[in-house]
């Protein structure tokens, strides 16, 4: 019995549209720039962090693409100042992410 069997003996006088039943989320369209992504690695209080910056779209897109990237990486992070700080050293995991989105990467530090 599956999900909507379920829902189905729980609500029988409910009527089921097909809009409901969505399972796929719509892709979320992110502006894709010219410039590349500059991604850098910097120590902060003895810690490793990457940090991400250049993003020329609206603050929004910016902002979903590092809730993205924190829950693909199972990291922590936030957004300040126009760039995204990931707490630890993810450049090569970040890189290919953004590179898979079709996103320009320049690799910046050691």
């Amino acid at each position: 019995m599956d999900l909507q069997d379920q829902l189905k003996n729980l609500f029988p006088d409910h009527e089921f549209n097909k809009e409901e039943n969505r399972t796929e989320a719509p892709e979320d369209k992110l502006w894709m720039q010219d410039d590349p992504i500059i991604c850098k690695y910097e120590k902060r209080k003895g810690k490793p962090i990457t940090i991400l910056e250049g993003y020329t779209g609206a603050d929004e897109d910016f902002k979903k693409l590092a809730k993205e990237l924190k829950t693909r990486l199972s990291v922590g992070g936030s957004f300040k100042n126009d760039a995204i700080i990931i707490q630890g050293d993810y450049r090569d995991q970040i890189m290919n992410i953004l590179k898979e989105k079709g996103f320009k990467v320049k690799r910046v530090g050691g």
